[in-house]
């Protein structure tokens, strides 16, 4: 089994992660353009958590996947966090407009079955992830869809850390939490290593950093058997990925 499990966000440029050795407790941030480049990095890291959707349904619900309903139950005061995820069929949409008209018609047409303008441009993430496992099986076995809003509640005793992720008090509430959990002087050492990877704010900003973080965490969590999962009896799509969030 690799010693290493990582923590992945999208960011702008392409992937954020955070790589830690489960054994000496060393960790290090890598950004990658694609995710494949992660998978196969030289650490192979045998649990990655990923902040984006690994399965999808073919009929849009209200509301979302069912552990995206419980998600949202869960962080009062930050239930925004948690956007519905597109039925399937919309990821092809070339715009907004259109992605919100196919996901509507797949639910019947139903109200609350737009989506968000967020959401509409993480759809090249999704589908890069979404044909990464389709195309590649035995990943499923590595890859767990996490939520950072999620994982700093766990850290913050189960409650939602309500300081908006962009802001500096809110980046600072949640650097001490990473202090408290193993992985001190995020910040610092994202500055560091943004610098040497010639990354621009633009590309890949704190936020990102701190999710990936704060993800990886979730996959220690996986690794040791520790992790909860959201719902408890995971769900399939229709090509067998899994829809489930863990924290």
């Amino acid at each position: 089994m690799s010693r290493w499990i990582a923590g992945v966000d999208g960011c702008r440029a392409g992937w954020i992660a955070v790589l830690r050795n489960i054994e000496s407790g060393d960790w290090r941030f890598r950004f990658v353009p694609v995710l494949a480049d992660l998978v196969d990095c030289e650490e192979q890291p045998h649990i990655i958590a990923v902040d984006m959707p690994t399965g999808f349904l073919d009929c849009a619900v209200r509301g979302g996947r069912a552990c995206e309903h419980a998600a949202r139950r869960l962080l009062v005061g930050k239930a925004s966090s948690v956007f519905p995820t597109p039925c399937r069929g919309a990821l092809a949409a070339a715009t907004h407009a259109e992605a919100c008209t196919i996901n509507r018609r797949s639910g019947g047409g139903g109200t609350g079955l737009g989506l968000s303008q967020q959401a509409f441009h993480l759809f090249p993430k999704m589908r890069e992830l979404d044909a990464l496992l389709r195309s590649r099986p035995a990943l499923a076995g590595r890859i767990h869809e996490a939520h950072p809003e999620l994982a700093f509640m766990r850290m913050n005793g189960g409650h939602p850390v309500l300081a908006p992720k962009r802001l500096p008090e809110g980046q600072r509430r949640r650097q001490r939490l990473l202090d408290d959990h193993a992985f001190a002087a995020t910040s610092q050492t994202w500055a560091r290593y943004r610098r040497e990877a010639g990354l621009r704010r633009i590309d890949a900003g704190l936020d990102d950093a701190l999710d990936a973080a704060a993800v990886c965490r979730t996959a220690l969590l996986i690794h040791r058997a520790e992790a909860t999962r959201l719902p408890e009896a995971t769900d399939r799509d229709s090509f067998g990925l899994p829809m489930a969030i863990w924290y």
